[in-house]
């Protein structure tokens, strides 16, 4: 029978460190530090990233639904707006307050701003208010009878809708237009007339032709890529040099050098017609439209669809193929089974890399696409040479949207981590 007097065992000796502390806490405090290290290593590439990315990718998303032109000019207005339902005609009461405001918006020379910001509701509004700005003293009760002895126009519904809608400092109004929607006299959304429908369609365009260049990258970045992979290092680097020039010409030079080449007595023309491919009087027309923005932006963009085929190309052994060959697959065979799955997240990568460059690409469109070959990001910089920044916030939000999209299908697809940009 065990001694119940017997002493209880020792409990293992805690493991310290050199000074005395214990090894469990000292460990603790090693990791934190290489943690605060790090942390401290990427804190200016990380301040420069929040700074010039993610800050002003938050001011657009808040510019596209901010603009306080009418209600900050137009105080008494607003809240008449307020304090009534949507639809509500206007009575005495609003047309006073009206008044009242341009009176203000008169002293003040904003009768303009405040126009401008419903002329974006409702165009050719900005000219009924600095109309009516000018005759601001003239106006006296009864203010409805004075307003529309100024001009009609202030009994539309459309026009008291308009000022409804630019009422509030926040709104959805520019999306709507972004959407070619718009709001009718009673407030319900609806759709513009179809000789006023550009945005949406300007998108789809935009999408459809970075897809077709995309495309014809691949199509020709493949045997590049291959040939780079495949040759020997000499020949390999020399045409990885021709592949690589390109970066070092301003994408402005490259771009006004294809206008020499493409346009009507240009280069290319003089040499079919000069070859006898080509009557003079049929020349072809490339410049100022979708071809000459195909062909301007396929050539800028080949590099960035060759580069991450290349890299995935490279490390492919050639021996799958000898073995492939050697169980009888034939060259196609052997292409389609063998070598063309171990190249997909590079086609997936190059594609994705192409199709993002794109879609917002400006400066090749505005050159040589003429009215033609107009992508959305031309018509976003018109929005913004025209002071239009909302709406011009509301166009690149969207785009920036269904870029997201794309990036979210590639990853569902192919999966992100399979990514290989070279």
């Amino acid at each position: 029978m065990a001694d119940a007097t017997a002493a209880p065992q020792a409990s293992p000796a805690l493991l310290t460190t050199a000074d005395g502390r214990p090894l469990k806490a000292a460990l603790v405090a090693a990791q934190a530090r290489a943690k605060r290290r790090a942390f401290l290593l990427v804190a200016p590439l990380l301040l420069f990233v929040v700074l010039t990315f993610i800050l002003p990718i938050l001011q657009m998303l808040h510019r596209s639904v901010y603009h306080d032109g009418l209600s900050a000019n137009a105080p008494e207005l607003a809240a008449w707006f307020a304090a009534t339902e949507a639809g509500t005609p206007p009575d005495e009461a609003a047309f006073a307050a009206l008044a009242a405001d341009f009176k203000t918006m008169k002293a003040n020379k904003t009768a303009g701003e405040a126009g401008t910001r419903v002329n974006y509701t409702l165009p050719e509004t900005r000219s009924l208010f600095t109309k009516t700005a000018r005759k601001a003293d003239d106006l006296a009760p009864p203010y409805q009878a004075a307003f529309l002895a100024v001009d009609p126009k202030w009994g539309e519904p459309a026009v008291w809708q308009a000022m409804r809608s630019a009422s509030g400092a926040y709104t959805a109004d520019f999306y709507l237009i972004a959407a070619d929607r718009k709001r009718d006299a009673e407030g319900s959304v609806v759709q513009v007339a179809e000789n006023q429908r550009i945005y949406l369609w300007l998108f789809g365009k935009t999408f459809f032709l970075s897809g077709m260049i995309t495309v014809i990258c691949l199509l020709l970045a493949f045997p590049v890529a291959h040939l780079l992979a495949t040759l020997p290092a000499r020949r390999a680097n020399l045409l990885m040099i021709l592949v690589l020039l390109p970066f070092w010409t301003s994408l402005l030079v490259r771009t006004t050098s294809w206008m020499v080449l493409l346009q009507g007595q240009g280069v290319v023309n003089d040499l079919l017609v000069r070859g006898g491919l080509l009557a003079d009087e049929n020349r072809l027309a490339m410049m100022y439209n979708q071809t000459g923005t195909i062909i301007v932006m396929t050539h800028v963009l080949l590099p960035f669809m060759i580069l991450p085929l290349y890299s995935v190309m490279r490390v492919i052994p050639p021996s799958y193929a000898r073995a492939a060959r050697s169980l009888g697959a034939t060259s196609w065979t052997t292409f389609r089974r063998i070598y063309l799955p171990q190249t997909l997240p590079g086609i997936g990568a190059g594609a994705l890399l192409v199709f993002i460059l794109a879609v917002g690409y400006y400066i090749t469109p505005a050159l040589v696409g003429g009215a033609d070959g107009q992508l959305i990001s031309n018509l976003i910089q018109f929005h913004m040479a025209n002071s239009n920044w909302s709406l011009a916030a509301a166009l690149a939000a969207m785009l920036l949207a269904g870029v997201l999209v794309l990036y979210w299908l590639y990853d569902r697809l192919i999966g992100i981590d399979n990514l290989k940009l070279g």
